[in-house]
């Protein structure tokens, strides 16, 4: 008999609870816009949230709120851009369109590594096990995380095992930043073409024995733009609000920070050695 009230009194319960569930959600429930479902059809669907919204509903809510422009959608096209600002009686708005820049460019050709590893091949794996034995405790590991992780094939590795980003088809959606276990992706702006492509942060002429294009920390980037950059626990760091001049990377003695032309593709400066070995260190 116990048993029996016991589970009546908790059917009740559940009933009242039902009850009082569907009351709140007929009169407390907020209207929808009824052009919310025509901007998420104007947007491309990705749901990669390079926009800084959580995906494509997040920001078709924050069109209708006029709180974010069409050229937010770094993913859509500028004819589908031109008809959500149709749609919306807004303009289309300018963003400073970012792409995606890995801080390492220490390929196997330059950067040694002291063992074979054995393990599973993923960067993160390899992480977790001395950085598979690469010298270089801040380099990339080379095992593809950011490409696997790139729903936009805007990244691919090449023949020395560092991820090359295309500019053209990068979307900044931050999933090659979410992936890499050293934390050498980040998000800048297109316009700035200097570009720091190391994170070593100790100083002096010993790292070179691991990596011969780390960063060493002589500073001569920083006392040549010095409106433009300066150095932070060891290395450059670039303003952004004044992009460096390309003259900034001319006097790099091994050519860390380099310029990057319009295809992605990083340039020395006149005083960095240049790079004539195509095939892997041996291991040390």
């Amino acid at each position: 008999m116990e048993i029996l009230l016991a589970a009546a009194a908790l059917g009740a319960l559940g009933l009242v609870l039902a009850t009082l569930l569907a009351v709140g959600q007929r009169f407390l429930a907020v209207a929808e816009d009824p052009r919310l479902a025509a901007v998420r059809a104007r947007l491309p669907g990705n749901d990669c949230g390079a926009c800084g919204y959580p995906g494509c509903a997040g920001l078709a809510r924050a069109l209708l709120a006029g709180e974010a422009s069409p050229s937010a959608c770094t993913v859509a096209t500028p004819a589908q851009r031109a008809a959500l600002a149709a749609l919306l009686g807004t303009a289309v708005g300018e963003a400073v369109r970012r792409v995606a820049r890995l801080a390492c460019a220490g390929g196997a050709n330059v950067a040694r590594v002291h063992g074979h590893y054995l393990g599973e091949r993923t960067c993160a794996a390899a992480a977790t096990v001395a950085g598979a034995g690469k010298g270089c405790a801040w380099g990339c590991l080379g095992f593809g995380d950011c490409e696997r992780s790139c729903d936009f094939d805007a990244i691919a590795m090449d023949r020395q095992g560092l991820p090359e980003v295309d500019p053209a088809a990068c979307v900044a959606c931050g999933d090659c930043v979410t992936a890499c276990p050293r934390d050498l992706f980040e998000l800048v702006p297109e316009p700035l073409r200097v570009h720091v492509a190391c994170r070593n942060p100790l100083a002096g002429d010993a790292i070179l024995e691991e990596c011969r294009v780390a960063c060493t920390a002589c500073a001569r980037c920083a006392f040549d733009a010095p409106a433009s950059i300066r150095m932070v626990d060891g290395l450059p760091v670039l303003a952004r609000e004044r992009p460096p001049p390309r003259e900034a990377i001319d006097r790099c003695p091994t050519g860390a920070i380099v310029w990057l032309d319009d295809a992605g593709h990083a340039h020395r400066g006149h005083a960095a050695p240049r790079v004539v070995r195509q095939q892997p260190l041996p291991v040390a």
